[in-house]
């Protein structure tokens, strides 16, 4: 992924998360990861805004089903994202792979297929934040975001440690 080399790839906040609980990142790291995606995530829609004089009406993403579906798909879809980063960028057993990037990608992809009608498919706060900033989601529905993703994230932390206790 662009950048690993030079940060980690730390691009979505509730994979922060899932890195810290793992135990491959301190808090003080994720502090300063989260303020960078999140004020990189408000910049990026602002520019985006401004140069293609685009904004939202706010009612995007959530469907008609819907808090609950939508807090669901996040969590899962999240959950899948973590553990998946997990499991190929951190593992021991899966050091000096070259097929992390496709693994991540193809995760977003399915998730983003299966729980986008739902949710809109962020599975990342960053994401969400921006995309209310921009006006394309409601900044009433950006709990389920922050809520949803940042579960999903210490879920897949939590799974991967009970499963694998042996990597530290």
């Amino acid at each position: 992924m662009a950048g690993g080399h030079i940060s980690g790839a730390h691009y979505n906040p509730a994979v922060t998360v899932a890195v810290l609980i793992r135990g491959r990142i301190k808090m003080n790291e994720a502090i300063m990861y989260w303020v960078a995606q999140i004020v990189g995530a408000v910049v990026a829609a602002l520019i985006a805004k401004m140069v293609f004089n685009t904004s939202g009406d706010g009612s995007g993403a959530v469907s008609e089903l819907g808090s609950t579906p939508a807090l669901v798909a996040e969590i899962l879809g999240t959950f899948a994202l973590a553990y998946v980063v997990l499991n190929v960028a951190t593992s021991k057993d899966t050091e000096g792979n070259s097929y992390y990037g496709l693994a991540i990608g193809f995760t977003v992809l399915a998730c983003g297929y299966i729980f986008g009608k739902y949710s809109g498919g962020a599975f990342n706060p960053a994401v969400a934040i921006s995309q209310s900033v921009a006006g394309f989601f409601s900044w009433g529905h950006i709990w389920i975001y922050l809520v949803g993703c940042l579960g999903g994230g210490a879920l897949g932390g939590i799974v991967f440690k009970l499963l694998n206790p042996d990597d530290k």
